[in-house]
């Protein structure tokens, strides 16, 4: 079976040079034109074999290496909301990512995002570790390869560089990750491939490629097998153009489209069936006399490619959503039904207690439910669309079962003003973020705080574990209140708590104030000696000198700080808390269990 060109793309957190390595590899291979140069898709460019034979070809020679795939795709927006669109049933459509690390910064917040999205979609990546000409004391050699540029560079320059990669290497280590230098590696199944570039300079972009196709050839030919039937392919945006109206920017991944084939792609009410009225790809830079005549119509366009398709009612179709060509002779509906089942996957709309999801896309929304599941929390409703009304009205039902989730997280979608105005009336928190990361750690944040306000406040209203101990020769008043002085032995205690007898758990009676050096005191904590007033008692009857007194737990107290909160007792009050409990339980054998 013939095999296709990889698809490739580019991830990195903001300002890593993800934009310049891809303007840096289209420029050499423009430059290399003469061996045919690349050629402008949509949404991607493809560098056939001879361009990358004159780019990384001496180095794939010396280790006597050939180019087999006919080229590569690579598409040419970075970051992972395009790669999240890039998706399909149990995987992406990118093949392999390259991963963009500033060199000075190391991991950033995204980059644990990029991560975590590639983890989530089993994708293989190597490292782009970019700007080494920012290394203090750099000497920059253009275009070369890096292995060339780091030997003629000063001692000091070069320890730096490896700490810096070290430095990535532990942060990969602890992810669960091997990585290192792509020359150290044996084996590139179970290493990432971490190689050193400079987008500035030129500097390590023919390693980077040529480890590119190494990987893709050794690693991937069974996945790069392509067929000649109907095509497959994915969404990658929904574009209004002058003169055409709504088009779809898609990937082809299998397969072939032609114009005038029937074809079922993945809609926001349902899957839309439409036919091809045309397929366009750019025409080439040198052709281009009118800006509004940008594309070119071509009959027929095989995987992998990048191409926009012109066709009739493409209202509501989603960015992410599945294309898939029918067959001739086939219906439709079995096309309908596989798109309806892999967006209904992605769209949920469950009973559950959960917060609610809006996003602009079915890739970037399959990426926040996925994310919040690994933080463990529950979606009631993932869609995609601006907030609405609706959506503030789902988020106070939940509110009125769990607060916690009686939230709304918006990725890149506005929130409509009568859904703004409902949402401040009923005082439902909205998260918005153009962040992926950001939006799901803002909200858990927020939940934690949120858990852990209830939980402070819950605790507090608990009446807690102390003991005291009547003190001998300070007995200032016998009764009507008693007054004794006494040392607190373990927690707190304060007026207006019952107390208990430690012999037999008999009340004893109320504490009515406490007094230090004679000013009254709202508390006494352990270790102190303060004298207190109890209202019924009369000493050398009820009391004596020298007794341990409790201060009495109601049981369902008792049994709230035993099950949610014995960690935040002091280990003197749990060892109250433990003697209380043995006491009453003499008296009721199951009391507070």
């Amino acid at each position: 079976m013939p095999i296709r060109q990889p698809i490739v793309c580019v991830l990195g957190h903001v300002d890593t040079g993800k934009t310049l390595l891809l303007d840096k590899i289209r420029k050499t291979s423009v430059q290399a034109r003469e061996a045919g140069g690349m050629t402008q898709h949509i949404g991607a460019s493809f560098f056939p074999m001879e361009t990358l034979k004159q780019m990384v070809g001496p180095l794939l020679s010396s280790v006597k290496g050939q180019i087999e795939i006919p080229g590569l795709l690579i598409v040419d927006t970075p970051g992972h909301e395009v790669f999240t669109n890039l998706r399909m049933r149990g995987g992406s459509v990118a093949d392999i990512a390259i991963m963009v690390i500033d060199v000075l910064k190391g991991f950033e917040a995204q980059t644990y995002e990029c991560i975590e999205i590639l983890k989530s979609r089993k994708t293989p990546f190597l490292v782009a570790v970019n700007k080494i000409d920012r290394i203090p004391g750099w000497k920059p050699i253009e275009d070369a390869p890096f292995i060339k540029s780091y030997q003629l560079q000063d001692k000091y320059v070069r320890e730096e560089l490896d700490n810096k990669i070290y430095e990535i290497i532990g942060t990969f280590s602890r992810l669960g990750f091997n990585a290192d230098r792509f020359d150290r590696i044996k084996d590139f199944t179970k290493t990432v491939a971490l190689v050193p570039t400079s987008a500035k300079t030129g500097e390590g972009i023919p390693e980077l490629l040529a480890v590119l196709v190494g990987l893709t050839q050794q690693y991937l030919k069974k996945r790069l097998q392509t067929t000649s039937g109907p095509a497959k392919g994915t969404v990658l945006e929904v574009k209004e153009e002058p003169g055409l109206g709504l088009t779809l920017n898609a990937i082809i991944y299998d397969g072939i489209i032609k114009r005038d084939d029937l074809i079922v792609i993945g809609g926001r009410e349902k899957p839309i069936v439409t036919r091809v009225r045309a397929l366009l790809v750019p025409k080439p830079l040198d052709e281009m006399r009118d800006p509004r005549d940008k594309f070119s119509s071509v009959e027929s366009v095989s995987a992998a490619a990048g191409v926009k398709i012109a066709a009739p009612e493409l209202e509501g179709v989603l960015a992410g959503a599945p294309i898939y060509v029918v067959g001739e002779g086939e219906s439709p509906e079995k096309y309908v039904k596989l798109v309806s089942e892999e967006i209904e996957r992605i769209r949920i709309s469950t009973d559950v207690d959960g917060v609610i999801v809006k996003a602009d896309t079915l890739g970037s929304l399959e990426a926040i439910a996925e994310n919040l599941k690994r933080s463990n929390v529950p979606v009631r409703l993932a869609d995609v669309g601006d907030v609405s009304k609706r959506d503030v009205t789902e988020a106070a039902v939940v509110r009125d079962h769990n607060p916690f989730y009686g939230a709304i997280l918006a990725f890149n979608v506005k929130v409509l003003p009568d859904a703004a105005e409902e949402a401040q009336s009923k005082g439902i928190p909205i998260f918005q973020e153009k962040i992926i990361y950001h939006l799901v750690d803002n909200y858990v944040s927020w939940l934690r705080s949120q858990q852990e306000a209830k939980t402070v406040q819950e605790f507090s209203q608990l009446i807690k574990p102390a003991k005291i101990q009547i003190l001998e020769g300070y007995v200032f008043r016998r009764a009507k209140p008693a007054i004794v002085g006494i040392e607190v032995l373990a927690g707190k205690i304060r007026p207006k708590l019952q107390l208990v007898r430690a012999e037999d758990g008999e009340e004893v009676g109320e504490i009515l104030q406490i007094q230090d050096k004679g000013k009254a005191i709202p508390e006494a904590g352990e270790g102190m000696q303060v004298a207190i007033s109890i209202d019924k008692p009369m000493v050398g009857r009820h009391i004596f000198e020298g007794d341990l007194l409790y201060v009495k737990v109601p049981e369902q107290d008792a049994k709230a700080l035993l099950k949610n909160f014995i960690d935040r007792l002091a280990p003197e009050e749990q060892e109250a808390l433990k003697e209380y409990v043995d006491l009453m339980r003499k008296k009721i054998p199951f009391w507070a269990a």
